[in-house]
């Protein structure tokens, strides 16, 4: 491996719900392309472990089907994809009974694997069985001295904070906080990572990055597809607890941390954790006054019928399950006080992007009485996380001719332009930071807790005061209109990404 020195002992890597599209769409095109680029360790076995009675050629052949279908370079190398599969080894079992975690315990030893990564590929309801048989068959207490276990968590961590610390407390009686990588892909993607470069790795802006010359700050993750087949999960879980609660607020904190002592995993999240704790809490009326949540209705984009939510499958009647929110919040400490952050993430929207929008404040004193086509406040800076990952600075300039006028014009950094290649996939990264240990890039145990006691106080407020029918957006639009009215309130608008 790259990242340290070489290893060749073997590692397992352990799936469980290695039946399902996460294993099939994401962790093994990721696999494929760290193998492909010699990254991977000679020696990786992989264990599927699901209920569906597949063989191991089977679960092979499924594999292979999804390196070739979701990988991200084209055409697939099918001299990698063999090395990399030719040990694959399927254990069929249940997830609430022991005997499956028995027969992957005796694989484990017989194969003399020193090193094991378990990855719960899982939906989340699966994940305190599993954990439970782990503990039963005493996972935790077989590796050898110089092996070590660790174990990935897919979000959500948990659907409320009491949940979270119930989660909390059962992964620890299998595993050390150390083995622990709770998973949010949004930051393994290569410009999350580079909002701390561009942060502190240049003297320009670190300087501007306070309440003395930045207005607000907006974060959007919008996608442009519905539920789909998740319906039955969201309608139970909402925008609040499948974005809000994880991907929103840990760009947030990125956003706004100090700098770390050290780009590691201690002093990384020690700067997040304080950016969370310092989040003004949102309970009660503030709650409802300081958030806005909608559903997505029936539409036409791109000349095909959209079906409204309440429309889609295993959707209850009459649900008020949001699609979209914003949210206003505030960080209480020096560097933030009285900045509001505007947070807003839905699905059915215009476009499916990530892009965090500093709007700077005008200066004091305009200078031209000229026609200023930039607008009140022409300097932006857009940090463009997906797609065509870049950085955009927007500012004011003369239009050349004898008129008088002002016009924005932007100085641009497209990462694909300049490095010629598209950044590598989050799972790509975050796959090869579990097996090197490096956990800066995951989501430690009091992160996801601050998380989830942050949001669950607006989940709270929401529930002790429902509302009968959530406002209704157009597939296809940005959102709708009382989101815009949400902004115009305090004089601002939405920066839509272009």
């Amino acid at each position: 491996m790259n990242k340290n020195s070489p290893d060749h002992d073997l590692i397992g890597f352990v799936i469980f719900g290695a039946t399902g599209d996460l294993t099939r769409r994401k962790l093994l095109p990721a696999l494929y392309q760290l193998a492909k680029e010699q990254n991977l360790p000679d020696g990786i076995k992989i264990i599927g472990f699901a209920r569906r009675p597949w063989s191991d050629d089977f679960l092979k052949d499924t594999l292979k089907k999804g390196i070739d279908e979701f990988s991200r370079q084209k055409p697939v190398d099918s001299q990698v994809v063999s090395k990399l599969l030719e040990n694959a080894t399927y254990v069929q079992g249940e997830f609430e009974k022991p005997e499956g975690f028995n027969k992957l315990r005796t694989l484990i030893e017989e194969e003399n694997i020193k090193r094991v990564i378990y990855y719960l590929a899982t939906p989340p309801t699966a994940y305190m069985d599993i954990l439970d048989n782990l503990h039963i068959c005493s996972y935790p207490q077989m590796m050898h001295e110089n092996g070590w276990a660790r174990i990935v968590v897919e979000k959500p961590y948990g659907q409320d904070l009491e949940t979270a610390k119930s989660l909390d407390e059962k992964i620890h009686t299998c595993f050390k906080e150390e083995q622990i990588f709770r998973i949010d892909h949004y930051l393994g993607k290569e410009t999350v990572q580079n909002i701390l470069v561009f942060r502190f790795a240049n003297g320009i802006f670190e300087p501007l990055w306070n309440n003395h010359y930045i207005d607000h700050v907006q974060i959007t993750v919008a996608e442009t597809v519905g539920v789909g087949t998740r319906a039955g999960y969201f309608d139970d879980s909402g925008i609040i607890r499948d974005m809000f609660a994880n991907h929103m607020l840990q760009l947030l904190s990125l956003t706004a941390m100090e700098a770390p002592y050290a780009f590691n995993a201690s002093s990384v999240r020690d700067e997040k954790l304080k950016v969370l704790k310092a989040l003004r809490h949102l309970k009660g009326q503030k709650a409802l006054d300081n958030t806005y949540r909608a559903q997505y209705g029936s539409g036409i984009v791109n000349g095909k019928d959209v079906k409204a939510y309440l429309d889609e499958d295993r959707v209850k009647d009459a649900s008020i399950t949001e699609t979209y929110m914003v949210a206003k919040l505030f960080v209480d400490n020096w560097r933030w006080s009285g900045i509001p952050f505007y947070l807003r993430c839905g699905k059915q929207l215009h476009k499916r992007t990530t892009e965090i929008a500093i709007q700077f404040k005008q200066v004091p004193l305009p200078l031209f009485d000229w026609h200023n086509m930039a607008g009140d406040a022409p300097n932006v800076l857009r940090l463009r996380l997906q797609p065509d990952e870049g950085i955009t600075l927007t500012f004011g300039a003369k239009v050349p001719g004898p008129v008088n006028e002002i016009a924005p014009v932007n100085m641009e950094f497209c990462y694909e332009d300049t490095f010629g290649s598209e950044p590598p996939e989050a799972y790509e990264r975050l796959l090869l930071d579990c097996m090197v240990g490096d956990a800066t890039l995951f989501t430690r145990s009091d992160e996801a807790l601050a998380q989830w006691e942050f949001t669950s106080d607006i989940m709270n407020a929401w529930e002790n005061d429902p509302l009968k029918k959530l406002a209704m957006y157009t597939p296809g639009s940005w959102g709708p209109q009382g989101a815009d009215e949400f902004m115009q309130r305090d004089g601002r608008k939405w920066l839509n990404p272009e």
